[in-house]
């Protein structure tokens, strides 16, 4: 089987997704995305979301100029060999994004489990068929609001809530205290921290965990810069909770194994998107878990990537949870079955074969700008 071409979609969404409230530092609340296609000779097609961010035209160029011409004319089988010698290739003047590689990757797993009438999480080897939910916010008004999401969302049975508190440190600080008050001492239910960079310093990410500790906040993610490997690294030798990071290391696992090898942080990150797709996030689920370590799988906020990274999340022992990224607008976008998630707070991967997605072609046409 030889792939023979690739179609790029460059999309955007115009309707707001997000209110303004709901991002920090920003106003648009919009979403681009890219839908890659990869064709084969033998009728059999992989499609993958892929992320644009906010620029869809920077994201389709990228994709391509350097991607595509990569993949046509090879076996989308050979996939541990397109991953070692893309390295090679992108060296040499490409230089893509963190997030430009993934959908690529996906498609090849697509095309792999349609052929082998899998879902991609049985195709791995499953460990489990559900896998439990946290709820991950996004930027809320009032440290009461984020109070108020936590109790709902224990109310509908989910297995935890992590905050993305004010960049403010009171303000934070209160929204922490807020949800334990609100959420009660339930060892079922989890709390995390992620200030997303937050603390400029190691001194003030140093004070806010040994709050978040008094509290029994279940990790503190990226309360520094990803490439704070100092001030990481302190904190994890500081602090008794558990710091969560790499997420937007560029590198995929292999950056993130000296984070593991010099004690940068304590649980490690990836997802299909950022990291460079399914077979990065394997890589570094083993890669941890060869260290006793757990690989936590980062939300891609694109509801069909989210639906791939449940797949990784079935098949990986050492990952706890599955991240559910909230307000519920975002779950539809372009998919016409969202991730499910039962009463009990566990989500379930689709069982079609492949990515098991039933992508919604009429908002995807009326989304498309561009065509590549």
């Amino acid at each position: 089987m030889k792939i023979t071409d690739i179609e790029i979609r460059l999309c955007k969404h115009q309707e707001a997704v997000l209110s303004e409230k709901e991002l920090r530092d920003s106003h648009r609340s919009e979403l681009n995305f890219l839908m890659i296609t990869m064709k084969t000779d033998a009728g059999v097609d992989g499609v993958s979301m892929g992320f644009a961010g906010m620029g869809a035209e920077m994201a389709g160029s990228i994709a391509a100029q350097s991607i595509k011409p990569f993949f046509l004319g090879k076996d989308p089988f050979a996939r541990e060999k397109h991953w070692h010698e893309f390295r090679r290739y992108e060296r040499h003047w490409h230089h893509t994004p963190i997030y430009s590689y993934g959908p690529f990757d996906i498609a090849l797993w697509d095309i792999a489990g349609v052929v082998a009438g899998l879902p991609l999480y049985k195709l791995f080897g499953h460990c489990r068929a559900k896998a439990p939910t946290y709820v991950s916010s996004m930027y809320l008004d009032t440290p009461q609001d984020y109070a108020d999401q936590a109790a709902e969302f224990k109310r509908k049975g989910f297995h935890g809530y992590k905050l993305h508190p004010p960049s403010d440190f009171q303000e934070a600080l209160e929204a922490y205290r807020l949800c334990r008050e609100a959420v009660g001492d339930d060892p079922s239910f989890k709390l995390m921290a992620d200030p997303v960079t937050a603390h400029t310093y190691y001194e003030e990410a140093l004070r806010m965990g040994r709050e978040l500790e008094k509290l029994d906040y279940y990790w503190f993610e990226e309360p520094l810069y990803d490439t704070d490997f100092n001030g990481l690294r302190k904190l994890t030798r500081d602090l008794d909770i558990p710091i969560c990071g790499t997420e937007v290391l560029v590198g995929s696992h292999y950056s993130t194994a000296e984070c593991i090898a010099s004690g940068v942080v304590d649980i490690v990150r990836s997802d299909v998107s950022w990291k460079g797709g399914v077979t990065a996030v394997m890589k570094t689920a083993h890669l941890a878990e060869a260290f006793g370590m757990r690989c936590e799988v980062h939300t891609t906020i694109y509801p069909a990537l989210e639906i791939v990274n449940l797949h990784c999340c079935c098949a990986i022992a050492n990952c706890e949870f599955f991240e559910a990224l909230i307000p519920s607008s975002l779950m539809k976008l372009g998919i016409k079955n969202p991730v499910h998630i039962d009463e009990d707070g566990y989500a379930h991967p689709p069982s079609g074969a492949g990515l098991g997605i039933e992508w919604d072609w009429d908002f995807i046409d009326n989304a498309t700008v561009a065509v590549m």
